[in-house]
């Protein structure tokens, strides 16, 4: 039986690293430390693993161990029965995937009462078992005349035979090789087929493309199963998994060692054949259909969580004072203006789009006066254009040195927010609407910051969210949010309890008793405070304490990402040059003198000290771009505004597997399909682009009906004049997940412009 050395070993094998990193990790994990943490301060145990790495060899981890416990049931299920047999149990002690091992436990699995178990009431096994072995003697039907008894229920011969064939076909459909090449065989020459169900062929409907579709099992992408799936759901398709049933038969046959030309070989392949079409086939397309929709599930779970992630890193505008607009025609504009920190100071409501411009002019010009902001972000939904163009007019008016910047913002998930506990918590005395407008200026301060408090499911950038496994969707996307929330960093004074909790180690108890404990006390003036919150002890602080920041700290380490446990090295390495700590954080000239070789010792290696010296030369870094606003063409704001060959500016707002959604302005995202994101072939959209990014697009075709848009970004597409040049030192398009290097690609310019070069007024 495996244990966890031998889990390390397998996982090392699998993933191409040494069995000591990899038991390493498994070593830290099982005693208590976090994933982010693992990564930043313990490369020298783990070489530099990083957090993709030790998510998957824990992943993996979990499904060995669940395997083994598994393993250990079987075994002393089928032990119990009085039928392990020294060749069954090692064909289980060595089955390493799931499905294998319960192939194997099949046949001695608690079953329903089967056509086969009735068989064998009536005393036919016998009869079955002289069919499987094949003999070359022997005359089934004269046979099968010993079998005749009607008190048993066999009136006949052919009664006889018929219940035979039903136990060797329960024999067969239990056989774990024939089940293993079945499931094999479909994958590799099925085809999944999908036809439009009789009463919907005249109905229009998204999922036309599948009304009469088939395409081979290998090579089907997980986002076409999920939306044939949808449509069988919501009742226009139906589909199937066609494979060629003589061959599968046949193999079959092979299997089950039939001998053609002996006496029951006629009676053995119409057994299997009954097997297949009524208890293999069946079975079989169901465990493809589950791999299926696993692998879909972990596609869909996967771009879901990388357009997540790059949200979430979006560039802040920062400490801004700013005034958020939820946009509205009816009920008006709710106006909300918060401070640098993000604290709420008032609001009010205007009417552009219905009532009185001149006065809701007015009212925005005395908001403004009363509370000068940096920025005004507005709610890209419903009359969100019509009230950016309304804002842009007024404050272009105002002198350049109080004028805002006037930046449209997602407001997707803002709603949910509004209406949750915590928002009610937060502002129990205002308007669903107006606490909206607040989320909508803070999301503009940090989106980050702001976005955590919405079930990230809410925010609106995956595929067929809704369709995937939630449990595995929910737990991609906390682990997303945590390894952003641990790479940018947490300023400890100002960090809300739903920002505090997704820091390594914390957890949500933890963070209410450390905003309960900063409420009452004050705000925390060193790291080592922490120790004072209750219930906060060491191990907590281990792991939590270097991806807080104290700004106000005495100490400047307390405001970087050097962890509290090498503060006594950096103290060291002040000293050796004759400065102070404080003398040494930011002098780059300094810094760059640094040997850190010098320091190398059994508990501190290279790696480490390379990261040590990285921060010193820019202490509490953060990681995310510089802001620029997005900027969209102010003579398009409908869909009925667009012509087919316009040249937009663009932001990717989603990126899927088959494509990449753009906002354009008009309310309505238009597609840019993955065969027309650039002029090379693309296998993964999110290579070339991602969500939140400026990209330049052509106008290709403009459904008016169905409200849908096509774009291109190829180069070809946009006509001479407006041909987009290659920039092949433009800086990568989306943040590398993991340590492995990526092909470097050409991308087309719409894809390599560095997005947040510079703030620039508007």
């Amino acid at each position: 039986m495996a244990d966890n050395k031998t889990f390390a070993q397998q996982i090392s094998l699998e993933m191409n690293l040494q069995t000591s990193q990899t038991a390493a990790v498994l070593e830290l994990l099982s005693g208590g430390a976090t994933i982010p943490f693992i990564a930043r301060y313990r490369k020298e145990k783990t070489g530099g693993l990083d957090e993709v790495q030790i998510r998957d060899i824990e992943e993996r981890n979990t499904y060995l161990t669940e395997l083994e416990e598994r393993r250990t049931a079987i075994l002393t299920a089928i032990e119990s029965q009085g039928k392990l047999t020294p060749e069954l149990k090692q064909q289980i002690e060595s089955a390493m995937v799931k499905s294998t091992l319960e192939d194997l436990y099949l046949p001695y699995k608690p079953k329903r009462r089967t056509r086969a178990t009735i068989a064998r009431e009536k005393g036919l096994e016998p009869l079955a078992t002289r069919i499987l072995a094949q003999p070359n003697d022997g005359d089934p039907r004269s046979d099968a005349q010993n079998f005749v008894d009607a008190e048993k229920g066999v009136e006949s011969i052919d009664d006889a035979l018929e219940g035979a064939n039903d136990i060797v076909a329960e024999i067969i459909s239990e056989n774990a090789n024939a089940r293993e090449f079945l499931r094999d065989f479909m994958v590799s020459t099925g085809e999944m087929i999908s036809k439009v169900v009789d009463d919907k062929k005249d109905e229009r409907s998204k999922f036309e493309q599948y009304y009469d579709y088939h395409e081979a099992v290998s090579a089907f992408r997980g986002h076409r199963f999920l939306a044939i799936r949808r449509g069988e759901k919501e009742g226009f398709l139906r589909s199937e998994i066609a494979v060629d049933e003589d061959t599968a038969v046949a193999k079959i046959l092979a299997i089950m060692n039939c001998r053609p030309g002996t006496p029951y070989a006629e009676a053995l392949s119409e057994a299997a054949r009954d097997a297949f079409e009524r208890l293999l086939a069946s079975s079989i397309e169901s465990d493809v259909r589950v791999d299926l929709k696993q692998t879909a599930d972990r596609e869909a779970v996967d771009v879901f969580a990388q357009n997540v992630e790059n949200l979430l890193l979006a560039s802040p505008l920062g400490a801004e004072s700013v005034i958020g607009i939820d946009p509205g025609i009816r009920t008006g504009c709710k106006v909300a203006a918060v401070d640098k920190t993000g604290k709420y100071l008032d609001n009010t409501v205007i009417f552009p789009q219905t009532g009185n411009g001149k006065d809701a002019e007015s009212k925005l010009l005395a908001f403004l006066a009363k509370y000068p902001s940096r920025a005004i972000a507005i709610g890209n939904g419903t009359a969100g254009r019509e009230t950016e163009a309304f804002v842009r007019q007024l404050v272009a008016s105002m002198p350049d040195n109080v004028r805002p910047y006037v930046v449209m913002v997602s407001e997707s998930g803002a709603s949910i927010y509004s209406a949750s506990d915590l928002a009610r918590d937060e502002f129990p005395d205002l308007d669903l609407t107006v606490r909206g407008a607040i989320s909508i200026a803070r999301r503009l301060q940090d989106p980050l910051a702001e976005l955590v408090k919405v079930d990230p499911k809410s925010i609106g950038v995956g595929q067929y969210q809704h369709d995937v496994n939630q449990p595995m969707l929910k737990r991609k996307l906390e682990e997303v949010v945590e390894s952003c929330v641990n790479r940018v960093g947490v300023d400890l004074n100002t960090a809300s309890a739903e920002l505090l909790k997704y820091v390594a180690g914390i957890g949500p108890t933890m963070a209410k008793k450390i905003v309960a404990h900063r409420e009452l006390n004050g705000k925390f003036q060193t790291r080592a405070q922490l120790l004072k919150v209750s219930g906060l002890g060491p191990k907590t602080y281990e792991q939590a304490a270097g991806f807080l920041r104290v700004r106000e700290s005495e100490n400047p380490l307390d405001a970087s990402a050097v962890h509290p446990e090498r503060y006594a090295l950096v103290e060291k390495m002040a000293a050796d040059y004759g400065v102070a700590v404080a003398d040494l954080v930011g002098n780059a000239a300094l810094v760059a003198k640094l040997n850190v070789e010098k320091y190398v010792s059994d508990d501190v290696g290279i790696m480490t000290l390379n990261d040590i010296k990285a921060e010193l030369l820019k202490p509490g870094r953060d990681p995310r771009a510089k802001f620029e606003p997005p900027k969209f063409n102010k003579d398009v704001s409908t869909i009925e505004d667009l012509k087919v060959g316009m040249v937009l500016d663009g932001i990717v707002t989603n990126v899927t597997n088959f494509g990449a959604f753009v906002d354009i302005g008009v309310h309505q995202d238009g597609l840019v399909h993955i065969s027309a994101l650039s002029d090379q072939y693309v296998s993964n959209p999110a290579d070339v682009v991602t969500a939140g990014q400026a990209v330049k697009v052509v106008v290709m075709d403009v459904d008016l009906v169905r409200k849908r848009i096509s774009l291109s970004c190829r180069t070809a597409d946009f006509g001479t004049q407006h041909a987009p040049k290659t920039d092949k030192n433009a800086p990568q398009t989306r943040q590398d997940r993991s340590s492995k290097k990526r092909n470097e690609k050409t991308l087309h310019e719409a894809f390599t412009n560095n997005p947040f070069a510079s703030l620039k007024k508007s």
